[in-house]
């Protein structure tokens, strides 16, 4: 493992969701992985505090599921996301333990219909490998004015 590969997976992982490839994103993330997205700025804790979002794997499946769904009528026509990613910084590099983790500005465009939402924000991946494979230990989306009114947001930055 070099740092490429994990900085390969960040890009992998963004142009998976660009595509609609839900599923085989979804089999990215280890089975006791939380994707969380604070609420404020500086927040700490997912658990104590409220946060915009803080899902673990069922949920997960289950957004995914509905966005694969032919019977969600909220998704037709269905939403489409891009995302700008600068080139991520690996903070921790651990390969021994097959522990890493990464920090990656980007900006987030979704889109469905006439309406079009830009989102600037700061992704904190929690990697680990097993079995040879980068999987996701944990995602952290710190928005950079996550204490604003958003409407839905129905992919995931």
């Amino acid at each position: 493992m070099i740092r490429d590969d994990i900085i390969d997976f960040i890009y992998s992982e963004a142009r998976m969701l660009d595509e609609g490839r839900f599923t085989e994103w979804l089999a990215l993330w280890m089975p006791d992985a939380h994707y969380w997205m604070p609420l404020g700025y500086n927040q700490a804790d997912p658990i104590n505090e409220t946060s915009l979002l803080y899902e673990d794997h069922f949920m997960l499946r289950l957004r995914v599921e509905r966005l694969n769904g032919e019977r969600t009528f909220s998704q037709k026509p269905k939403s489409r996301c891009h995302h700008v990613i600068q080139r991520p910084f690996v903070d921790v590099f651990d390969v021994k333990a097959g522990i890493f983790q990464t920090n990656t500005a980007m900006h987030y465009i979704e889109t469905r219909l006439d309406e079009q939402q830009l989102l600037a924000l700061t992704a904190i991946h929690d990697l680990c490998c097993v079995d040879g494979k980068l999987r996701i230990a944990g995602k952290k989306v710190v928005l950079v004015n996550s204490d604003a009114a958003f409407g839905n947001i129905q992919l995931l930055p």
